[in-house]
């Protein structure tokens, strides 16, 4: 094996570098991933366009896959050989949070691909903890999709699963048809996707949606709103993060409707009294949803999505904008100029030693 490796850097904002370093060495907790595909997050546009990073320059990439090449001392749960993907918050066990299974929600932590080095990288180190071994007939590919799908099976768990309820997902991107197809597959009744883009709610037809509604279609949501099909039971996932999308979220939930609020806002919200009045004359119930874990760590979402990839019911190809080499890779996530993807951009490694 090589002594040294490419990755890329995210070298100051606005700025990606292809560089050649050491590859890493494993501390005693620690394992050494050759990595074979990672993705680009929502959240990762932030840090690259718009000073978001916690410090630069910084290898980022939280939604990857690899083999096991080597592993510290003390590390019992995989070993080499294995494929993996990551898991990548990396709680401070010892918090009181933790100790209840509130994972994400305890300080102290870090995470791999932001505040610590990231699978956009040939070889990573990770902790033992941040490995979910995969699954026979799990690929590679598939396994750089755990993490987005888990995001989106965290807050249907948190509803006490969708089983025989109406699932509204408000944004059709690929954590909004992600969670669509992790619903359909746990039990939905109907699944209704809402986006104001048309080719996105024709991918989410596709994809298995009973109902799409364009959002910019006044009418149809009104009878969106009036179905007396779907009034009740409702399960709302709110994956847009925009003030329009929770308030469209308010004013299409029937009676007693769960809302899960999974997309983050960057900007300021405020409701008239009206709006927020909704939420009482409905009785709504509405939560948020941080992050994918829960005990014993990481949690039946990980679970979840294994069984998912093996039994086929989840669609991750018509979600991939594109499949590139570093080189391309690169160039496609400058192109975007700090706007969002149009679909998930991959970074594949390969298989090389």
């Amino acid at each position: 094996m090589n002594k040294t490796m490419k990755q890329v850097v995210v070298k100051e904002n606005n700025i990606l570098d292809i560089t050649e370093t050491a590859i890493p060495e494993c501390g005693p907790i620690d394992v050494l991933v050759k990595v074979h595909y990672s993705g680009l997050c929502g959240s990762d546009i932030p840090r690259i366009f718009h000073h978001g990073a916690h410090y630069y320059p910084v290898t980022l990439g939280h939604e990857f896959s690899g083999e096991v090449i080597a592993v510290g001392s003390e590390v019992t749960s995989v070993s080499t050989g294995q494929m993996i993907c990551c898991i990548p918050l990396v709680p401070n066990f010892s918090m009181p949070e933790c100790q209840r299974g509130f994972y994400s929600l305890g300080k102290g932590y870090t995470f791999v691909g932001s505040r610590l080095p990231g699978g956009n990288a040939e070889y990573v180190v990770i902790p033992q903890s941040s490995c979910y071994v995969l699954p026979e007939g799990v690929s590679d590919k598939q396994g750089a999709f755990f993490e987005p799908v888990t995001v989106g099976i965290h807050p249907i768990l948190l509803a006490g699963g969708c089983e025989n309820k109406n699932v509204i997902i408000i944004g059709a991107g690929t954590i909004g048809l992600l969670a669509m197809q992790s619903a359909k597959a746990m039990g939905a009744k109907t699944i209704t996707a809402i986006d104001i883009n048309q080719d996105k709610l024709a991918l989410a037809q596709q994809l298995g949606a009973n109902f799409i509604v364009n959002a910019t279609d006044k009418d149809t949501v009104d009878a969106f709103e009036h179905d007396e099909n779907i009034r009740f039971d409702q399960l709302i996932l709110e994956t847009a993060g925009t003030p329009q999308t929770y308030k469209l979220a308010l004013a299409i939930a029937g009676p007693r409707a769960q809302i899960a609020l999974v997309g983050t806002l960057h900007q300021n919200l405020q409701l008239s009294f009206q709006e927020y009045e909704q939420i009482l004359r409905k009785e709504l119930v509405m939560y948020g949803s941080w992050m994918n874990y829960s005990a014993p760590f990481p949690g039946q979402e990980w679970s979840i999505a294994a069984s998912l990839f093996i039994n086929d019911q989840i669609n991750i190809d018509a979600l991939i904008s594109s499949d590139s080499t570093v080189e391309e890779y690169v160039h496609h996530v400058m192109a975007l100029a700090g706007g969002p993807a149009k679909g998930k951009i991959l970074l594949h490694w390969g298989d090389k030693e």
